[in-house]
């Protein structure tokens, strides 16, 4: 079967089962909608209302985002083609009306302001914000590692001082403390409700907070069917510029070409990371099509580094060599984004991401994989998650094609999106896959804390270098003057390279679709922020 076959195949499956979902636009149309109703759809799945709960997949980090707040947040700005963007150059306050920060760079003090309630009704005071900190840092797995990520380590570094005074300390000072803070991990839970469904076997109420919202964000879910729509209500007693608009209806819609015909008729107002091919097309035809480059984020090819054969560098080199990079980034990005391959052998700017100093030459894969004690080649599953088949199918359709003329027979797994999350990133189960991860705060240092170091939650490729683990520990806290931070930075760079666990292919772009949605607002996250959306007509 050739390439060209392949995709058309591909194309035609996608256009096959739109006929049997089309349904859907019968359901709920854009005209039917109430005033201050959006409708939108995307592709994934949110498998918890909770984003401290293990497992708790990327598309559900909305939920954090829109039904709670943070002491502080990162402000709003508008891009050369008018868009928004959330800013990383500025904090802005959010439950906190000020604070106040030492001179040693170790000790916060915020006040909160008077007028912050949750949908209760219940004030929220510093009681509450130091025990959802204390929860961040002590339920594991990924919120606590965020919270290491800015010297949030501990609940003995929070105190409630009175209602309205909440101290953090620093064992060190630290250059992300303070946009660690304006994440979505650290988010002010109730803590009265909280713990009147908290249990012995569970002190963090998970499981209560899992199917409910108990924050005091510009929205809360009214109705979550799993797999099928999630419902936000706008709250009205929220202390900031309420929303335009009232209720977001937000349905999965796992089929591309049905979410595409939805927004094109205009049944739903907003297609939220919409592929690129349709990226492409819908603009053209004059939709409105925001697409944002992903800072700090990579779509790569991760390599187990558990599993042989990429236990052996040379055998990950003969990988690298042998991705068709150009076609790939024809064939699955449609030229957007960034090409991440083909870089300088040595890096000379400590800038992430960048390209790596690999192309494709299947001349040199097999010199490297003669090096090894593969060189007559093995078989391996290659896995993908169906919540991203748009980049994910084609990317490994057409790096399984070039691996098989090194007599390397990778047959395609494919894992449904509710499942991916925890088979690549919490359970590192899979030899070779596709993964995408971006770094909220953007410096490398940060990218390689999350994504190199040992054990920690995007390093799928169980990864470990002990100068990397050191380089991390080193750079992360250090101010990016200080002049050690750059040769630092270079070093990590160089040894990633070297060892090449994580392929980079290129860096990605964030695709939405408006057709009768205002005020649509890029974030790091890459989740749907709903607090600036209004209806186009308002």
């Amino acid at each position: 079967m050739t390439t060209i076959s392949r995709r058309t195949i591909l194309k035609g499956a996608g256009a096959g089962i739109a006929a049997s979902s089309l349904p859907f636009a019968s359901i709920l149309p854009a005209a039917a909608a109430p005033n201050g109703v959006l409708v939108g759809v995307h592709g994934e799945t949110i498998n918890s209302l909770d984003l401290h709960r293990t497992g708790t997949n990327r598309p559900s980090y909305q939920v954090a985002v829109n039904c709670y707040d943070r002491l502080v947040t990162f402000g709003l700005k508008t891009l050369e083609d008018g868009s928004l963007s959330y800013d990383y150059a500025t904090i802005n306050p959010d439950i906190a009306e000020s604070w106040e920060i030492s001179e040693d760079g170790t000790l916060y003090t915020f006040t909160l302001r008077d007028d912050v309630k949750f949908q209760d009704g219940k004030p929220v005071t510093a009681a509450d914000v130091k025990w959802s900190f204390d929860r961040a840092v002590t339920v594991g797995g990924f919120p606590t590692v965020q919270m290491k990520a800015g010297g949030l380590e501990r609940p003995d570094q929070f105190e409630a001082v009175d209602d309205k005074t909440f101290v953090i300390k620093l064992d060190r000072a630290s250059k992300l403390t303070l946009p660690d803070l304006a994440v979505p991990v650290p988010f002010i839970l109730n803590s009265e409700v909280a713990k009147a469904h908290a249990t012995a076997d569970d002190p963090w109420a998970l499981e209560y907070v899992h199917k409910n919202t108990i924050g005091s964000g510009a929205f809360k879910v009214v109705r979550w069917d799993p797999g099928q729509q999630l419902v936000y209500e706008r709250n009205d007693n929220w202390h900031g510029e309420l929303p335009g608009v009232k209720r977001l209806i937000l349905r999965e819609v796992p089929s591309q070409a049905t979410r595409r015909a939805l927004i094109e008729r205009g049944d739903v107002q907003l297609s939220f990371n919409i592929p690129n091919k349709d990226a492409k097309e819908l603009a053209d035809g004059g939709l409105t099509v925001y697409s944002t480059p992903i800072e700090n984020a990579i779509q790569v090819v991760g390599l187990n580094t558990n599993f042989e054969p990429f236990t052996d560098p040379d055998v990950r080199k003969a990988i690298a060599y042998a991705i068709p990079y150009e076609e790939i980034f024809q064939t699955a990005a449609y030229g957007r984004g960034n090409k991440m391959w083909g870089g300088p052998e040595k890096a000379t700017e400590p800038v992430w991401p960048q390209p790596s100093p690999y192309y494709t030459d299947l001349d040199k894969a097999r010199e490297f994989l003669a090096k090894s004690k593969f060189a007559d080649g093995f078989e391996v599953p290659f896995s993908i998650d169906l919540d991203q088949v748009d980049w994910m199918e084609p990317t490994a359709l057409l790096i399984i094609e070039n691996l098989a003329k090194l007599g390397i027979t990778a047959s395609l797994e494919k894992i449904p999106g509710a499942n991916w999350r925890t088979a690549s990133l919490v359970e590192k189960r899979l030899p070779l896959h596709l993964e995408n991860f971006g770094g909220w705060l953007n410096y490398p240092d940060y990218y390689f804390f999350w994504a190199y170091q040992d054990g920690h939650l995007f390093n799928s490729s169980n990864y470990k270098n002990d100068e990397i683990e050191q380089l991390v520990d080193e750079t992360l806290y250090l101010p990016t003057d200080d002049p050690e931070w750059a040769p630092k930075i270079l070093r990590m760079i160089e040894i990633a390279f070297e060892d090449i666990p994580r392929i980079p292919l290129w860096q990605p772009a964030l695709n939405v679709a408006s057709n009768g949605a205002d005020g649509y607002a890029y974030w790091f996250h890459r989740q749907l922020d709903a607090r600036t959306l209004s209806p186009a007509d308002s």
